[in-house]
């Protein structure tokens, strides 16, 4: 994360600045897709945004990659620190943590509701005891906390040109969208982790179960009934995409090409999915650089001129909610 950036966020503390600096470090070397959309935010929103998005990360790798030798109870016992420390810096508004210092500072600025970390966290437990997921409302209660949250803590970041409340359902879609758009990407590497993110009933109207999934896994081929069973899951996270798409229209102009892009490359996904016959065990199915430098850089001319035409808030100011 830059000086700049900092800079204009306001934030002049030297350990808060490394904090939110060692988020932007995580969300750069994990969430490519998701780092670059948030290049085309106004300057002062990225420190936000970079620690929302470390904060998820430095949880997540503590669940899905934790220390060598360590079990579910050691995981569950460390999620359990995280969470007090956590909620002790939210009450008091501020933490000495290397990562949840610029969490609890984001939090604090733009008055992030501590309710939609305590679901996160919830989430994030539950990748410690449940493999699958029975029907789709059972994978929905999963996806609310670790994903859907996210829109919304983002939303008072990004701004809105109406009620926030108006905005936030489509804000849950998206990051609904998100997730399972990454859960059809993952399906290989969730399984080696034991884990099946695909509701379990919908599979197994096509005649899939985990054994087909993890011969998939085994030899890299697939099999009919794999092939339309992850048709199907396409179309409905299709369906979850056209739910949120409205509600970019609602956020601050600044805000809109960051998530418009966000938007397009995640469905870009799907769409390399589909091209690649669904095979998503042959390999990690991505969008390839130019496809991604193309729209990143056509929203980048749309986000440069609403800079240019856009009243911005003063340094360290808080640009949220509702337009005047």
């Amino acid at each position: 994360m830059s000086r700049r950036e900092l800079d204009a966020a306001g934030i002049t503390d030297p350990r808060l600045r490394a904090a939110y600096a060692r988020c932007g470090a995580l969300n750069a070397r994990h969430g490519r897709t998701y780092f670059l959309a948030t290049r085309l935010l106004d300057p002062c929103r990225r420190p936000a945004v970079h620690a929302l998005y470390g904060f998820a990360r430095h949880v997540d790798d503590l669940v899905d990659e934790p220390v060598p030798h360590h079990g579910p109870g050691q995981v569950a016992a460390h999620l359990d620190d995280i969470a007090t420390a956590l909620h002790a810096g939210l009450r008091a508004g501020h933490s000495d943590h290397p990562v949840l210092a610029a969490v609890v500072d984001t939090a604090t600025r733009f008055g992030i509701s501590d309710s939609l970390f305590g679901a996160f966290l919830r989430s994030m437990r539950m990748d410690l005891t449940v493999t699958d997921y029975p029907t789709r409302a059972a994978l929905q209660e999963y996806v609310h906390g670790s994903a859907e949250v996210i829109g919304l803590q983002l939303l008072p970041v990004l701004g809105t040109v109406c009620d926030p409340a108006e905005a936030a359902p489509r804000a849950a879609a998206l990051g609904q969208a998100f997730q399972l758009t990454n859960f059809l990407r993952d399906v290989a590497e969730d399984l080696d982790r034991g884990r099946v993110y695909l509701p379990a009933d919908e599979l197994a109207a096509h005649g899939v179960d985990r054994d087909l999934l993890g011969w998939c896994r085994h030899t890299g081929r697939l099999e009919a009934r794999v092939r339309h069973a992850l048709a199907d899951q396409i179309a409905c996270t299709r369906a979850v995409y056209r739910r949120a798409c409205p509600g970019i229209t609602l956020l601050h102009p600044i805000s809109r090409p960051c998530v418009a892009t966000a938007f397009a490359l995640y469905g870009r996904i799907l769409d390399r999915i589909e091209a690649c016959g669904y095979n998503v065990f042959a390999g990690r199915v991505t969008v390839d650089t130019r496809q991604r430098l193309a729209l990143a850089g056509a929203a980048l001319t749309r986000s440069l001129w609403t800079r240019a035409t856009t009243r911005r808030p003063a340094p360290g100011a808080r640009p949220i909610g509702q337009l005047p």
